[in-house]
């Protein structure tokens, strides 16, 4: 049975994930595209995680380097699509996965630090990354670019600078569409709500000091749709969806999952 991403390749960043008792985003969206047949570039910071998903990859049967690198960096997003067609020989899928929100705060007490290091993880990676590797997709005339962004970029935060880095994630995602639709390139972004991966519940756990299934109950609680999280399976079925052919037709789009809880207005 042919896979939905069968002679495909794919750039997933942020493919390793933080510890914990679940799955992240970047590894499960990884590991669904591979189980449908494309060829990974998995990229990270952190080689030996990326390295972990890498085997889960190999263990299934297929195919897949890893690349070590902050995409935060500009030399080193030039060099990661420069690495992928160097293994692969083309780029159809860019999967833009990072993002980080340690240390935000309100407005009188976010420090300019942690504005800048938000801003440069969640928003100018994907900005570096799809300015390497929209020219190979402009000279294949197809491609797709999936961001993931957050409902914090619709939804009232208290995360001031996570909530418009976000923002800005959608708003280049809608400016990449446009501008790039004429060579058949697609640009959407998918807007996650409260997802039980391991970067939000530890790291919730740790910033709080609370015990973990306190912080589980919360969120829960917060969900319209079965007062229940979603996992990084949900991200990763409407991700293989966005790349896809199936999706063919399809760019500009923010796509929230998240339960309904962008629902919530007024």
């Amino acid at each position: 049975m042919a896979g939905r991403l069968d002679g495909k390749v794919a750039i997933v960043t942020g493919a390793g994930q933080t510890p914990g008792d679940t799955i992240g985003n970047g590894r499960a969206t990884a590991l669904l595209f591979a189980r449908e047949g494309a060829r990974l570039l998995l990229v990270d910071r952190n080689l030996e995680s990326a390295k972990e998903t890498l085997g889960m990859i190999r263990e299934a049967g297929g195919e897949a380097e890893v690349f070590g690198a902050d995409v935060s960096h500009e030399d080193e997003c030039q060099a990661l699509c420069a690495a992928a067609t160097r293994h692969f020989g083309r780029i159809d899928i860019l999967h833009n996965n990072v993002g980080i929100g340690a240390g935000d705060r309100g407005p009188v007490h976010l420090k300019e630090e942690v504005w800048d290091r938000l801003f440069d993880v969640n928003a100018k990676s994907m900005f570096l990354t799809a300015k390497y590797t929209l020219p190979v997709m402009r000279e294949q005339r197809a491609g797709s670019i999936i961001n993931i962004s957050s409902i914090a970029s619709l939804c009232s935060v208290g995360m001031l600078a996570y909530k418009a880095s976000k923002a800005a994630v959608n708003a280049l995602t809608h400016s990449i569409a446009l501008g790039n639709a004429k060579y058949n390139i697609r640009a959407n972004a998918i807007l996650p709500g409260l997802m039980e991966t391991p970067m939000a519940i530890e790291g919730n756990v740790q910033s709080r000091k609370i015990d973990k299934q306190t912080v589980i109950e919360e969120r829960d609680a917060q969900v319209p749709l079965g007062r229940k999280m979603g996992s990084a399976w949900d991200v990763a079925n409407a991700a293989l969806f966005l790349a896809s052919d199936e999706a063919r037709f399809i760019t500009g789009v923010l796509l929230p999952v998240d339960g309904g809880q962008s629902a919530r207005i007024g």
